[in-house]
């Protein structure tokens, strides 16, 4: 059963976004023309997508305008002709409006307003708040996202800059993610920010307030280490470049994009003090991003690994070893209510913490079982057999297995599909 039976749509696929967005910072109003480069997967008289509040001027399928109706977060298009199944069609739609982020049990999903500018933070239904889409994880497609705004503001968005081209008092900014993305994965930055690029391998690069400048160098001047770290335990980096934000606002928790993260200006203390944060984000990139779940029940192999890699970190970094960490957590979980499975949380627990740490504890459970060669090894064919692709519990159980002449059974059914929390090896 779906967790969100009214997000994502039947019977298409999306292969491409073309994005193409005008947005006025003062008044909060964003003009876009979305292009979806789209198959059909069942033979189609009418579709619905995705979107948010906005008014919707006009609507194109394969350049002929088509009927629609807007209503409740649905987009229903009926196009002129049924549409084969099996073959290639395009979408234009024209909209415009002022955005609004999605409300959700975790608070204000997608498109905000900062105090001075943007930021977008669509996981795991907030995509629908700044362009109409396929809300599915498992939908992934290329984009090209071209922002206009205020010339005095930095836009950062997935993937490569292309361009920006600065007119009389806009600038327009292209950005192309040649890897497939989930579209909670799309994101927008907008704000009056630096930029610093770090060393490393990697190209990656910081955009921040001028002044947390400082700060800036010390606390992510051990993420090009971080980096080398992960590449090595987990497998290459998946994406071209690194993209880290760090907006003038406070917020509560960093916010995961794909090729891109985002932390407020509180994780920023010239002290370091965000730095498991850091870790957890960059991991995202393997564990979320580049391998990303087909059914949003599968969460703990997104934040379980996550939250596995800041214990990774810590012990390559000369802090407590993951053993340690795992000790820790196992104390606190055991005096926490044991009321949900880990391999399907249900959709209020989705971010609970539970979710994380138990997720983590189990990854240190395999470790411990399989010997660290084998477990990283595995960890590496994870990444390596998914790349940019879609992933469930069952597909990592079975790969497990492939690891160890031991029976993992048992392990994997008191740890994943079992509410009592189990004893640390």
């Amino acid at each position: 059963m779906s967790y969100f039976p009214k997000r994502g749509n039947e019977g298409y696929r999306v292969l491409h976004y073309d994005l193409t967005l005008d947005y006025r910072i003062v008044t909060n109003r964003l003009t876009g023309t979305a292009v979806l480069a789209a198959v059909a997967t069942a033979p189609l008289d009418r579709f619905e997508l995705d979107l948010g509040v906005f008014r919707v001027g006009q609507v194109l399928v394969n350049g002929a305008r088509a009927r629609f109706t807007h209503r409740d977060g649905k987009l229903r298009v009926t196009p002129g002709s049924w549409l084969a199944e099996g073959r290639p069609f395009s979408v234009e739609v024209r909209y415009a409006g002022n955005p609004r982020p999605v409300s959700s049990p975790w608070g204000e999903l997608g498109w905000d307003q900062l105090a001075d500018g943007v930021i977008v933070a669509s996981q795991p239904i907030g995509a629908s708040s700044w362009f109409p889409c396929n809300d599915r994880p498992a939908e992934k497609a290329t984009y090209r996202i071209a922002v206009t705004a205020a010339s005095p503001y930095q836009v950062v968005a997935n993937g490569v800059r292309i361009s920006s081209t600065r007119g009389a008092s806009t600038t327009t900014w292209v950005y192309e993610q040649a890897e497939p993305m989930a579209a909670y994965l799309a994101s927008v930055q907008i704000g009056r920010y630096a930029s610093v690029d770090l060393d490393g391998v990697v190209p990656q690069r910081v955009y921040y307030p001028a002044r947390l400048a400082t700060r800036i160098q010390h606390d992510f001047g051990r993420q090009d280490r971080m980096m080398a770290t992960f590449a090595d335990r987990f497998g290459p980096y998946p994406f071209g470049g690194y993209t880290v934000v760090v907006t003038d606002d406070e917020l509560e928790i960093p916010v995961e994009a794909q090729g891109m993260s985002v932390f407020g200006a509180n994780h920023v203390d010239g002290r370091r003090g965000s730095e498991r944060l850091v870790a957890h984000e960059l991991a995202h990139q393997w564990f979320g991003n580049s391998l990303t779940l087909g059914h949003w029940r599968d969460i703990w192999l997104h934040e379980g690994f996550a939250a596995y890699a800041e214990w990774v970190w810590s012990e390559a970094s000369g802090g407590d070893p993951a053993a340690v960490h795992a000790r820790r957590w196992h104390r606190r979980l055991a005096t926490a209510p044991q009321d949900f499975v880990l391999a399907d949380p249900g959709a209020r627990r989705l971010f609970d913490d539970r979710v994380y740490k138990r997720g983590a504890l189990t990854l240190h459970a395999l470790r411990h079982t399989l010997g660290d060669v084998p477990f990283f090894s595995m960890l590496r064919e994870w990444t390596t057999a998914h790349r940019h692709g879609t992933i469930n519990t069952g597909m990592f159980t079975d790969l497990a297995r492939h690891f160890t002449p031991e029976p993992l059974d048992t392990l994997f059914a008191s740890w994943l599909y079992t509410a009592k929390l189990p004893a640390l090896p």
